[in-house]
C-alpha cells in the first residue's frame, strides 16, 4: 500500500478517509447461494440486497459462486434486479456481468458415462444429472428432480449422454437420501480418484473435472480484478465452500453450516436466516 503522510487535525480525517477508500477499492465479496445468501424460503432478505446495492455503489465486485447452472441462478439476478459475475457448477464454469464466458472446464463424455455406468450397477439410491454448459439433463426424473427444478427455477430435460450436444460435461449431480449420501460419497471417491467430489447438501453430491472448485475459480476472478486472495471476503455454508473459504483473507461460514465444519473454519458469522452476510460485512466496517 502507499505511504500515505499523516497531518495534524482535519488531515488525519483526511488520512483515515483515503485509507477506507483504498481499502474499498481492493475488496471483492464472493457469495454462495443456497444456505447462504438466500434464506430458508430460498429468497434474499432486505439486509441483504442493500449489501449488494453498497457493493454497487461502492465498485466492489459482488461475485455470486454456486453449483447451480447459470439457468439457476440467473432467476436471482432478475428478480433483484442486480447484474453479477457468476461462478457456476462449483468453479466449472466463470461467466462475466454480460454472460461472456471468461473460462470452462469439465470432463469427457466417456468419463461421464463411466460414473453413470457405475452408479447404476451398484444401484445406488440417487437422481442422477449432467449438466453441459447451460443444458440439464436427466436420465430419468423423479420427485427429486421435481424439487431441485422447483427450488432452482430451471427446467431439466430427459434423455440420455449422448443426446448432449458438447463433448464436456461440466458436472454430475447426485440428488440422494440424506441418511444415504454419506455412503454413496465414499462409494463414489473409492471408485473414481481422477475427479473432483464434494458434498454440498446434506443429499447432494457433486462430481466435477478433477482440478474444478470454487477456490479455484475465486483465485481466478480475483487475478483478473487485481485484488490480492487475502483482501477477498467469502461466505459459505457447506463442504463445497470450504476451500473457498480458506483461500481468502476473510472467510466466513454461515450458522447453519453442519458442526463438523464449523470446527475447521476460523470465521462465523449468524445463519442465512437471520442476515449471516449483512451482520459480517458490518464487522468488517464495509456497511
Amino acid at each position: 500500500m502507499p505511504h500515505l503522510p499523516i497531518r495534524n487535525g482535519c488531515g488525519r480525517l483526511q488520512y483515515a478517509t483515503r485509507i477506507i477508500q483504498y481499502w474499498k477499492m481492493k475488496r471483492i465479496i464472493f457469495s454462495d447461494i443456497d444456505g447462504t445468501l438466500l434464506d430458508s424460503n430460498h429468497r434474499m432478505s432486505g439486509n441483504t440486497l442493500k449489501v449488494i446495492r453498497k457493493a454497487e455503489e461502492e465498485d466492489i465486485p459482488f461475485v455470486i459462486v454456486s453449483a447451480r447452472s447459470p439457468s439457476g441462478i440467473y432467476p436471482i439476478l432478475r428478480r433483484y434486479d442486480f447484474s453479477s459475475p457468476i461462478i457456476a457448477y462449483s468453479g466449472g464454469l466463470i461467466l462475466d456481468a454480460e454472460g461472456n464466458t471468461l473460462h470452462h472446464r469439465g470432463m469427457t463424455k466417456e468419463a461421464a458415462k463411466a460414473i453413470a455406468s457405475f452408479i447404476f450397477k451398484e444401484n445406488l439410491d440417487l437422481s442422477l444429472s449432467l449438466f453441459s454448459f447451460d443444458d440439464w439433463l436427466v436420465i430419468r426424473k423423479d420427485e427429486r428432480i421435481a424439487n431441485e427444478e422447483r427450488i432452482v427455477e430451471a427446467e431439466s430435460r430427459e434423455g440420455t449422454i449422448d443426446t448432449i450436444a458438447d463433448d464436456e460435461i461440466s458436472k454430475i449431480l447426485c440428488i440422494c437420501n440424506p441418511g444415504e449420501t454419506e455412503s454413496i460419497e465414499e462409494k463414489l471417491r473409492d471408485r473414481f480418484k481422477d475427479v473432483t467430489i464434494v458434498r454440498s447438501g446434506n443429499a447432494l453430491i457433486e462430481i466435477m473435472a478433477k482440478g474444478v472448485s470454487k477456490a479455484a475459480a475465486v483465485k481466478r476472478l480475483c487475478s483478473e480484478y487485481g485484488v490480492p486472495l487475502q483482501e477477498a471476503i467469502a461466505f459459505g455454508d457447506n463442504y463445497n465452500d470450504e476451500e473457498m473459504l480458506r483461500a481468502v483473507g476473510h472467510g466466513f461460514l454461515m450458522g447453519n453450516a453442519p458442526e463438523a465444519l464449523k470446527k475447521r473454519i476460523r470465521l462465523h458469522t449468524d445463519d442465512n436466516d437471520h442476515d449471516g452476510i449483512y451482520k459480517a460485512l458490518q464487522s468488517l466496517g464495509l456497511i
